[in-house]
């Protein structure tokens, strides 16, 4: 059976031996993309982008403030100085909502997000708890973390299934392999 992401070149390639490359598609070759999906996909992606940058903006705005009562308080195990964690986070909130909103390494920008997001639920449940969490009502009517964990949701998603059609370096669906010749 040929094995699928197979990269040998084809001078390293036994003599008969023939490169195939395979398209990925749906079951029918004239496959129709549904393009209203894809732009949900895509205004999604540019929402929650837009809407994160905030968080870094706010974040460059009192480093010593955020260093202190939040990195600095909850998340002590970290090695280094809190200041260079903020600096870290702010940069990550502000760069990778551009990355994901173009399509420039999108699932990279994406994980970048979500680990900050991540960091962000764990603040939250260390400072205030699970507030009686799924069914309570609560005095604010959500939950502290639950923005941090939408979008933490939201990120991890396009972790997994990347940016969409709509982007602006998306990747091709091809795989080239070489098939085991039968000598």
């Amino acid at each position: 059976m040929p094995e699928a992401g197979n990269s040998r070149s084809q001078e390293s390639q036994p003599k008969g031996s023939q490169k195939v490359e395979v398209v990925v598609q749906g079951p029918s070759a004239d496959v129709e993309v549904n393009i209203l999906a894809e732009l949900a996909i895509f205004l999604l992606r540019i929402a929650v982008s837009v809407m994160m940058i905030h968080h870094g903006l706010e974040k460059f705005q009192d480093p010593e403030g955020f260093s202190e009562f939040v990195v600095g308080k909850y998340f002590g195990f970290l090695p280094g100085d809190s200041i260079i964690w903020t600096y870290a986070a702010a940069t990550t909130q502000i760069i990778c909502p551009i990355g994901l909103a173009i399509g420039i390494f999108p699932r990279f920008a994406a994980l970048g997000l979500f680990s900050t997001m991540a960091f962000a639920v764990y603040f939250h449940l260390i400072d205030t708890g699970l507030e009686g969490f799924p069914l309570a009502v609560v005095e604010n009517h959500n939950y502290i973390f639950e923005l941090s964990a939408i979008y933490a949701c939201i990120f991890l998603y396009f972790v997994f299934a990347g940016p969409g059609r709509l982007s602006a370096f998306r990747k091709t669906n091809k795989i080239t392999y070489y098939p085991k010749s039968n000598d």
